[in-house]
């Protein structure tokens, strides 16, 4: 169960974030992309972040991904100077994918095709649980 300073906390980081990824796709020459963060969630120690980010479309959003890994240290800088009248120490940052407009996608198309994935569930992937 999340505390009220955990869900606080979140929103905070969460509103930031976005501003951030998406200030630095547009600085890196993305116009086209369109980066939100969905969903953090913090530990109760407030040491670690989860930060789950969406990228649509989601042609290339594996290496985009990659990318925000890679610059994990300069987003976490970013985040400290946006954040230091209210944050004391920002948490060590995670970044997942969420996939969950594609899963949505893939299950309107599904629904609107002549295939039905009721009678062959083959047809949608598995969800895996994070």
């Amino acid at each position: 169960m999340e505390t009220q300073r955990q869900r606080k906390i979140a929103g905070i980081i969460q509103k930031d974030m976005a501003d951030i990824l998406q200030r630095a796709a547009i600085d890196g020459g993305l116009k086209g992309t369109l980066i939100s963060v969905s969903k953090v969630s913090i530990t109760t120690d407030l040491s670690i972040a989860k930060v789950y980010v969406s990228i649509f479309p989601n042609t290339n959003a594996a290496e985009l991904l990659e990318g925000i890994r890679s610059n994990k240290s300069l987003i976490k800088h970013e985040l400290a100077q946006r954040t230091k009248n209210q944050l004391r120490r920002v948490p060590e940052l995670n970044f997942y994918l969420d996939d969950s407009l594609e899963y949505i996608d893939k299950i309107e198309k599904s629904l609107k095709g002549e295939e039905n994935p009721i009678e062959n569930r083959d047809l949608l992937d598995k969800r895996k649980k994070s």
